[in-house]
This record gives C-alpha cells, structure tokens and sequence, in this order.
C-alpha cells in the first residue's frame, strides 16, 4: 500500500526496476519500524544507516553494489518486484525538494486564513506569498527588456502607396501602409558580445538565438554587433536572421569590454537611444554605460562591479 500510496511506479524512471524496488523496500520497511507498528519479520529489507533518505537516495548507494542487491528479495520472491509496473494515473511533472516546501507553506498559509486561527508575522506571510511566485524565466524577463527599450516600426497609411485591396474594388480608394526609412533605421540595438578565451559556446549559442528570435518577432530589421575579447571587432549591422547561425566570432584572447562599449557609443549611424545587450561570462573589467543596458551572463556568475541595467542570467 505505501508503494502505491508514495507512487513509487512514477518516480522509477530510467531508473533499473528491481534495483529502485529494493531501495523503496527498504524506505517503506523503515516506516512501520518507526512508527512502531507490529514486529518486522525476518529477511525484510532494513537498514538503520538508510533512515530518512528517499527512494532516490537509497538508490544511488545501493547501486554501487549490483551483484549483491539483485540477489535481495521482496514480499514478492527473490529477484522479483511487487511495485505496480504502470502508473497509477496520467503522467505529472516531478516536484523537487524546494518545490514540495513551497507548496507546503502556501497550503498552510491557505489554511490558516480560512479557519482564522489568528494573526502571523507580516515578514513571514510576505515571504510565503513570495515563494508561491517563482521567479520569472530569464528568456521571458528579455522579452519583456525587447518589449519596453526596443521600437516596433510603426507603419502608416497613405494614398500615395494603393492598398493590395484596391484593385478588388478600383472604384473605391484605400491607402496602403509602409514603413518610413526613419523608423526602420530606429528600430535597432546593440550587441557587445564577450569573445574571450573562457566564455561557454553553451552561452553563446542560447543567447544569440534569445536575441536572433526576439528581434525577429518584434521586426527589428538588423542589430549592431561588436566583438570584443582585448580589442574591438566590428561586424557592423547583423541581419537579426543571421546573428544565431552565421555569424563569425573574432577574438577568442583576453577580456576588455570597455572598448568595444566605447566603440559602439561612439559608432556612426548608431542612434542614441538604442539600447545595448552585454553578452559575458563575468570574468571582465569594471563597465559603465552611457544608456539604456542590459546584462547576460551565466547563472551562478557575478559581475566585478554593481550593475545599473537589469541582469539576466542564462540557465
């Protein structure tokens, strides 16, 4: 009943049948022992130095000693297992340890404002109800960085340009809509992308196809793309369908950013309102940004200096 109650036939896996049946013997053995209910039988799964680990714990230390484990027997017989082999329902996301407390606190916190069982610490209700958020996606957050400091050409209607519908209908005139030079030429950002010796491919590649797709979605025709590891590399302005496969990265030395920043603040027919994206891995000199910034660098990385822009951190 407890393997079934545990779901124990969902949490297996990939894991080897009879070896994950064993390990939960040996967890669900445990439970009766401690609650003292009844005698244990002799030749059942117990041992003391495996109370209170999971089914996945005990799994990864028995696993070391194959041979012996798959001559252990279950209620079932030797070297046969009496865990359900199908689920016992449609299949559901795994929930980690951080995640079960998560949900823990806010189910109590629920619980206790229905039944009003008095008053808790405000500190303590503002930290649970801000665990029951979690934190937004680092792909999302840039999307919202793209929707707030990167234009979307905005197209106009005139007469002078026929709409597709006219000739349907010649009789009746419709403007057409394009899209003036000047706001396809605002509609740009910059990129100052860490080519140093120790920046992750990995890196590079999720975040020039965040980038490459975003700009994409939002009609941003091209962006202003600079190399730097200890000098700048300048590749111009980048069709955005090319910055995620095409785009040939110079440098690969040592790591300098602040004159690929200046280069790029002082470039011509750069506009002085567009943004600029800092792609690194942390490892790089003090930057200080003249405008509108942002950061993307490695989770667990941190930046030798207090950033002014928003950072997001790639997982």
């Amino acid at each position: 009943m407890l393997h079934a109650a545990l779901r124990h036939g969902d949490r297996r896996g990939g894991r080897d049948p009879f070896l994950f049946n064993v390990a939960c013997d040996y967890v669900v053995n445990g439970w009766p022992r401690e609650m003292r209910v009844g005698t244990m039988p002799e030749g059942l799964l117990y041992d003391k130095e495996l109370d209170g680990l999971s089914a996945e714990e005990v799994h990864d230390r028995i696993a070391v000693d194959l041979r012996r484990m798959r001559r252990q027997a279950t209620l079932r017989g030797k070297g046969l297992g009496d865990i359900l082999g199908g689920p016992l329902g449609p299949p559901r996301d795994h929930v980690d340890l951080d995640g079960f407390y998560r949900r823990g606190l806010a189910q109590g916190l629920d619980l206790h404002d229905r039944q009003e069982r008095g008053f808790l610490p405000a500190g303590l209700v503002q930290e649970i109800r801000a665990l029951s958020h979690p934190p937004v996606p680092w792909d999302a957050r840039l999307a919202r960085w793209f929707d707030e400091f990167v234009p979307r050409p905005e197209p106009l209607r005139s007469y002078a340009r026929p709409s597709r519908r006219q000739a349907s209908t010649p009789g009746i005139p419709r403007a057409g809509r394009y899209f003036p030079p000047e706001e396809i030429a605002r509609c740009t950002f910059g990129v100052v992308l860490d080519t140093s010796g120790s920046m992750d491919r990995v890196l590079l590649g999720k975040a020039l196809g965040a980038i490459a797709s975003y700009a994409e979605a939002r009609d941003v025709p091209a962006a202003r793309v600079v190399f730097c590891d200890a000098a700048p590399h300048d590749a111009g302005y980048v069709p955005v369908t090319e910055i995620a496969g095409r785009v040939r990265v110079h440098g690969r030395g040592g790591t300098v950013l602040r004159p690929g920043i200046d280069f790029l603040q002082r470039a011509d027919g750069f506009p002085p309102a567009a943004p600029v994206l800092v792609i690194t891995d942390g490892w790089c000199d003090v930057l200080r940004v003249r405008r509108e910034h942002a950061y993307l660098i490695p989770r667990g990385a941190r930046l030798p200096f207090t950033p002014r822009g928003p950072v997001f951190r790639v997982s």
